[in-house]
């Protein structure tokens, strides 16, 4: 009978540890870290396809599982910034670009160079691989409500590497892919909500190589180098 009572009480005690544990995970889940995986090229060069990294989802300020709410920010996403986010044309998928814009910044692009309120910007993240001709774009006739000069609405032909100058709204972020001519972002799009924007990529914790077909297993695919590589 004593026999009886311990495994009992041993039984309560690792289902106690069991809920604990369940709890700290969606805790820690749910307001602290998710892991997110990269799976296009539209940030190569900062981030690759088959990079796995953790999300800081506190330093925006973390949304409440079910409630709509959120828990008070650290601080506001700034130019620079790697961000996780929900896009406006497809609010299913979550995407990750590069803020290049905030409430009140006058962007333009010219021939590839990033603009930001009328200075050209140095940006050693960014990476330029097509060389061939650029060409007027259609889907970024948006731009023309947010222009900086009015006068320029009725002749207005942005492409991808030449468009603007635009205002950045109230609430509003402009984003970039960092693979500038390999990218689907604000350009086409437009600006994304600060409540869109989900956390910032903290840590690669594991990152692939494409499967080749052959037989020799995961750990020879992995890329050691950045494993614990920070997201800058």
């Amino acid at each position: 009978m004593q026999i009886l009572f311990s495994a009992v009480r041993l039984a309560k005690e690792w289902l106690r540890f069991a809920l604990f544990t369940l709890l700290l995970f969606l805790l820690v889940r749910g307001l602290l870290l998710e892991a997110f995986t990269i799976p296009t090229s539209s940030m190569e060069g900062t981030l690759l396809v088959g990079d796995f990294l953790f999300v800081n989802k506190a330093l925006y300020g973390a949304e409440i599982p079910g409630t709509g709410t959120r828990l008070l920010a650290f601080r506001d996403p700034a130019r620079g910034d790697v961000v996780v986010f929900r896009p406006p044309h497809d609010r299913e998928r979550v995407y990750v670009k590069r803020v290049v814009g905030v409430p009140g910044d006058t962007l333009e692009m010219k021939h590839k160079t990033l603009f930001l309120n009328g200075d050209p910007q140095e940006e050693g993240y960014a990476r330029h691989s097509d060389k061939r001709g650029d060409a007027v774009h259609p889907k970024m006739k948006w731009q023309s409500d947010f222009l900086a000069a009015a006068e320029s609405w009725g002749r207005y032909a942005p492409s991808r590497d030449t468009w603007g100058p635009i205002v950045v709204p109230s609430g509003r972020f402009f984003v970039l892919g960092d693979n500038r001519d390999n990218s689907e972002d604000s350009r086409y799009w437009g600006f994304i909500g600060r409540d869109d924007i989900k956390g910032h990529p903290w840590l690669v914790y594991l990152s692939l190589e494409a499967e080749d077909g052959g037989s020799e297993g995961w750990l020879k695919r992995v890329r050691w180098d950045r494993v614990g590589r920070r997201v800058r």
